[in-house]
């Protein structure tokens, strides 16, 4: 059986908007591999020959070479081992003039074996990339979330894409291919970035960019690109864009079915540059007015994951308390740490309730979701269901956890709260620690796994679906809060990590969600319980 095994998670690369992963998500199948170099130079078109696993029979010309079938007894480790090893044994096959490839999955689902025969491009560029296609076409094959590819027969899809792929002549066009054969699963977030837009996705582990300040992600039901959060002080931030404002242009270029890894490339640069961004006002009609261009320049942006301060508060009974705020601005790799460090700087500092702020947060490691969850959960509670490709449900638990604080909380999210944020909201509402304040979640409730592919591209995949504890669905669908709010202003990370908290403080008075937050923790105060 194949599931999602909690030892597979990514625990140290980081990721961007909207995008929580794991490394490797399922065991793979056992697979018999055959490699067949084709040497005919004539070959003008592709064949498809089918048959039984037992036996293979191919035309003569094609040499056939067995390699060993993989253990499924073996660890976890080498079952990626050989599942790369064949992949990358398929994808040599298109170096030649022409060649052809035999797969045979020993699985009751495709007990068959599949054998195409193509010819390779004569052009260097398309060549290299037609082995993309191919090594994209095997992970997708065996890990994409929908066993159907959308109701479609995958390996014709290979087939045709490579037919439309051979008189191109140069890679950008090439790359076009595969990501339009991915546009047809249905799903906006598996698809391939370029090399260059890789390395931007990995961008931000040190917490350090040159950019403008945005975070943009595609809005799955229209395709556009929207602002998720916008970084306090930056250059996005004095320009006036806010959350929920749609990106139209960039420098000109129209950003129609550009994805959002591929938009932060482009906000990118070195400092003292500009670019030039146009934008329109969600909050406005689609009207001409609605729509404005923006020269931003390029700064430094220094990304703290979190930000805190106590705010004072005069309980009905006439006591003053101390509540802690926290705000989290990404699921990095040292958001828990950060968080943890908050926590302990607060409690000496006698608050005696929490607000945790996850507006506008569009998530980022899985690993680091759950973590966060830890801190605020004891004993052995489940923090959220994943569900792979055969409809296999693993609860992801806690082991033996004891929460840094047990004081009231309640935590606020918005439209801008996606995929990580979801997790950490869902673990703490269903298990009865926290109330939701604020408005629905972005519904984003599936998880990728990317693979750095042959020549530095990645590959990123829905590998499994989750639900939060109580089983209930998020993708699409987001999560209703218990108290709905209307926010009069949106708190973002600040400019610098080391900003006063007194300014933080301040300005939470604005904010007619932490007004709310007040009460709900008086009513809880009241009861004596966080549930």
């Amino acid at each position: 059986m194949n599931t999602l095994h909690r030892s597979h998670l990514d625990l140290n690369t980081p990721c961007p908007v909207s995008s929580i992963y794991i490394k490797i998500p399922q065991t793979p199948t056992s697979i018999t591999c055959y490699k067949h170099p084709f040497s005919c130079f004539s070959v003008t078109r592709y064949r498809i020959i089918r048959s039984r696993c037992k036996g293979l029979p191919v035309a003569k010309a094609l040499h056939k070479t067995k390699v060993t079938k993989t253990n499924p007894q073996v660890g976890n480790g080498e079952l990626v081992e050989s599942n790369r090893k064949l992949v990358d044994s398929i994808a040599r096959g298109l170096i030649g003039v022409a060649a052809a490839v035999s797969v045979c999955l020993d699985s009751p689902a495709m007990a068959e074996s599949l054998t195409i025969a193509f010819p390779a491009s004569r052009t260097h560029e398309v060549n290299a990339v037609q082995r993309t296609l191919v090594e994209t076409w095997g992970l997708i094959r065996e890990t994409f979330v929908d066993p159907t590819f959308n109701h479609q027969d995958w390996d014709s899809k290979l087939q045709q894409t490579m037919v439309e792929m051979l008189p191109l002549r140069t890679a950008d066009a090439a790359y076009s291919k595969i990501k339009g054969m991915l546009s047809t699963l249905g799903d906006p977030f598996t698809r391939i970035i370029s090399p260059k837009e890789y390395q931007s996705f990995r961008i931000g582990s040190d917490g350090n960019v040159q950019g403008v300040g945005l975070f943009v992600n595609t809005e799955p039901k229209t395709g556009h690109l929207v602002v998720l959060s916008c970084v306090e002080g930056s250059p996005a931030d004095r320009a006036g864009i806010h959350v929920g404002d749609e990106l139209v242009e960039i420098n000109g270029e129209r950003l129609n079915g550009i994805s959002g890894e591929a938009a932060a490339q482009k906000l990118r640069g070195h400092v003292g540059t500009s670019v030039t961004v146009k934008v329109h006002n969600g909050k406005k009609l689609a009207i001409d007015s609605s729509f404005r261009e923006v020269r931003l320049p390029r700064e430094f942006i220094k990304l703290s994951p979190i930000s805190s301060a106590i705010i004072p508060h005069r309980t009905p009974d006439g006591h003053v308390s101390k509540t802690g705020y926290v705000k989290l601005l990404a699921f990095s790799q040292t958001a828990a740490d950060d968080m943890k460090h908050a926590i302990y700087e607060l409690e000496n500092q006698g608050v005696e309730s929490y607000i945790l702020d996850l507006r506008n947060n569009p998530g980022g490691l899985v690993k680091a979701g759950l973590d966060v969850a830890q801190i605020w959960l004891d004993g052995d509670e489940t923090l959220v269901n994943t569900i792979d490709r055969d409809g296999n449900m693993l609860p992801i638990n806690m082991i033996n956890g004891h929460a840094l604080t047990h004081d009231p909380l309640v935590v606020l999210v918005n439209e801008g709260s996606a995929s990580a944020s979801e997790i950490l909201a869902g673990a703490l509402h269903d298990n009865g620690r926290a109330k939701l304040i604020g408005n629905r979640t972005f519904g984003k409730g599936k998880i990728q796994s990317v693979t750095e592919l042959h020549d530095g591209s990645a590959l990123f995949i829905t590998v499994a679906k989750y639900l939060s504890p109580a089983l209930h669905a998020i993708d699409q669908v987001g999560i209703t809060p218990d108290v709905q709010c209307t926010t009069t202003e949106m708190l973002n990370a600040p400019k610098e990590s080391g900003l006063l908290r007194k300014k933080i403080a301040s300005s939470l008075e604005g904010d007619s969600c932490i007004l709310v937050a007040e009460h709900e923790l008086d009513n809880q105060e009241s009861k004596g319980s966080p549930s």
